[in-house]
Formats: C-alpha cells, sequence, structure tokens
C-alpha cells in the first residue's frame, strides 16, 4: 500500500486533510513532522493555513524547506492554499517575507478597496469560486471546467511563469488558483472543503505518477 505524508508544521488543516484523503482510498495516510517518515513517503502533501510569517519560520525552524525543495523534486507533491503560498519566491503579507521559492512569483494581497462594476468586494476572498482549467493536467480528470472550489484567502498568487499556471481564478481581479511543474502541483483553494470536486482532485492526486 502507497503512503502518503501530510507534512506537520503546526500550520495546516491536518485533520480534515488527512481523513479526505483516507476517504478517497489515498493509501496509508501519515500526518507527521519526522523527515524520515516524510522523506519515505510515496506521495507528500504541504498544506498550510495563518500568517505566512509564522508559517515560514516554522518551516525553516524545523528544516522544511530543504525538505520540501527535495521530496517534491521525484514523487507526485501537492501543495495546498497557504501551503502553495509557501511556495513562491515572496509574500506582501506581514511587510514582506521571503518563501520558499520553488515557483517563481509573488503573493500580493488583494487590499481593502477591491471593487468589481461598483461593487466593493469583501477581503478576504471567503466562499465558493470557479476555477477555469486552462492547461490540461492530469489532476483536473473528471472535473468540468469552471468547477467551483472552496477559498478562504487575503493574498493571491501572482505568478512569475504563466506557463505554470493550470487554473485561474477571478476575484475582483485575475489570480493563479493553480500551479503546476514537473511533479509539483499546488492549489490556492481548499480540495478538502470542495465537496465532489475536491475529492475527485484528491483521488487523482492519489493516481498520479507525478508526470504530465
Amino acid at each position: 500500500m502507497q503512503t502518503v505524508a501530510v507534512i506537520d508544521y503546526g500550520m495546516g488543516n491536518l485533520h480534515s486533510v488527512a481523513k479526505a484523503l483516507e476517504h478517497v482510498g489515498a493509501g496509508r495516510v501519515l500526518v507527521s513532522s519526522d523527515a524520515n517518515v516524510i522523506r519515505e513517503a510515496d506521495r507528500v502533501v504541504f498544506p498550510g493555513v495563518g500568517a505566512i510569517r509564522d508559517c515560514m519560520a516554522e518551516i525553516r525552524r524545523l528544516g522544511f524547506d530543504s525538505l520540501v525543495r527535495e521530496v517534491s523534486q521525484d514523487r507526485p507533491f501537492l501543495g495546498i492554499c497557504v501551503g502553495m503560498q509557501a511556495l513562491l519566491e515572496r509574500s506582501e503579507e506581514n511587510d514582506g517575507v521571503d518563501c520558499i521559492g520553488l515557483f517563481p512569483g509573488q503573493v500580493r494581497f488583494f487590499g481593502k478597496n477591491l471593487v468589481e462594476d461598483g461593487e466593493h468586494l469583501k477581503v478576504p476572498h471567503m466562499g465558493w469560486n470557479e476555477v477555469e482549467q486552462n492547461v490540461a493536467h492530469p489532476l483536473w480528470h473528471n472535473i468540468p471546467d469552471r468547477a467551483r472550489f472552496y477559498f478562504v484567502h487575503s493574498y493571491y498568487i501572482e505568478a512569475g511563469n504563466p506557463q505554470q499556471v493550470v487554473g485561474r481564478g477571478h476575484y475582483g481581479k485575475d489570480f493563479a488558483a493553480a500551479l503546476a511543474d514537473g511533479s509539483r502541483f499546488a492549489v490556492q483553494f481548499h480540495p478538502e472543503k470542495s465537496h465532489t470536486h475536491g475529492l475527485q482532485l484528491l483521488q487523482n492526486f492519489a493516481a498520479w505518477d507525478g508526470r504530465w
């Protein structure tokens, strides 16, 4: 049976992510902060919630910045929400925070005066939103284009390489909702909270060989 490691650095929706992976039959799901357990896993999930400064402080304290670079190279790897943002080069949050830098680009604040068609939009962006699949990827298998997923975020991805953007969202402005490069896939939304389509994405991840 394959193993899926959910990286525990003290800042994530670990229980719900693990339960969702178990629900779709992903294999033996291990929530762990043990680098050796994570290294030995067949697949790795990197979740995250909260302030990026606190997340990155724990990631660096535990040496998980290097670990993430290592394990995401040679096996299916999924970043979720702040776990996705941490993979970028830098975030504007907390007066600027350097991140892991696996994907080129920046994490930007939506702003306090986000307006569309004369209507003020609430920040954080919270709730269901469409994701446009602008690239065919194995993780979109059996998920219709413009399916709705659940988001909770005040900061969004401004990708440095448009070819890595495989899903787009819109909330006052366009943003990267999903990024992919080799065996790495990352989403701004929460698949574990996104019902049928989110569970399908996790099932696809469990079956994915890391190529596209």
